[in-house]
């Protein structure tokens, strides 16, 4: 049994859809069009989201890819990129602990390499969720922002207790440009897709469609991944190669 946020579009539709044509039940939960309605910017709505998949499944999963995200700018980015994710994870954790193989999976971003906002970044971490909004009203770079955060916590939470003690892998992808909905609104302004692409430069095949993020997904949350922890792996298509270039090691 496997649960997806953000699973009626982008990444999570097509995540969804694949898993199921490989055999797997999946319950999908979004803001409208799936099996759950939840809103991960709210407390009330992270809440819902881990009663009704209770209700769904009888209290047991094996897998979660923690997949919703919004692409822009500003609190609701810090409220759902962030603290929804983790509110997911966590929510979810207590009834992926009853799996015989459970596995669990965010979805970063390559722009969590990109410039970030420090002040904005420690509030994320120190879990003071009014605060780190409060700034995303005044400073740039929420979105980049978030998406460090989450990789950040994904580093530090996989080695824990809740999760490596438990036997519970937990990783994020980092995903280029991908041929989403969205980035073909944006593409739709050739300033803006020159500006895009200069940020993030995929010299590996360039924008992809949402398939191979759900192959890498999928691979992530089966069984298969038995040791793999701790880590966000990149599928940009060489860009996080050429924005860090060796200071990674």
């Amino acid at each position: 049994m496997y649960v997806i946020t953000g699973a009626a579009s982008g990444i999570g539709e097509t995540t969804k859809r694949y898993l199921e044509s490989e055999g797997h039940r999946v319950i999908g939960a979004d803001l409208q069009g799936t099996d759950v309605i939840a809103d991960l910017s709210t407390s009330d709505g992270r809440v819902s989201l881990v009663d009704q998949v209770a209700d769904l499944t009888g209290g047991r999963i094996d897998a979660v890819l923690a997949v919703a995200g919004v692409d822009i700018n500003g609190p609701e980015t810090v409220a759902i990129n962030y603290f929804g994710a983790l509110a997911t994870l966590q929510g979810l954790r207590p009834l992926l602990a009853k799996s015989a193989a459970p596995r669990a999976v965010a979805v970063s971003s390559i722009t969590s390499v990109h410039p970030y906002d420090q002040q904005m970044l420690n509030m994320m971490l120190n879990g003071s969720e009014n605060q780190a909004k409060a700034r995303a009203e005044v400073a740039e770079l929420a979105y980049a922002t978030s998406k460090r955060a989450l990789s950040m916590w994904i580093r530090r939470a996989a080695i824990s207790a809740d999760w490596a003690e438990a036997g519970i892998p937990l990783n994020a992808i980092a995903p280029g440009l991908v041929r989403t909905a969205l980035l073909t609104r944006l593409f739709e302004d050739p300033a803006t897709e020159r500006r895009i692409k200069a940020g993030t430069p995929m010299p590996l095949g360039g924008p992809y469609d949402p398939i191979s993020a759900a192959e890498l997904l999928s691979f992530l949350s089966s069984e298969k991944n038995g040791h793999i922890t701790g880590q966000t792996i990149f599928i940009d298509g060489g860009a996080d190669a050429i924005i860090r270039g060796d200071t990674v090691w």
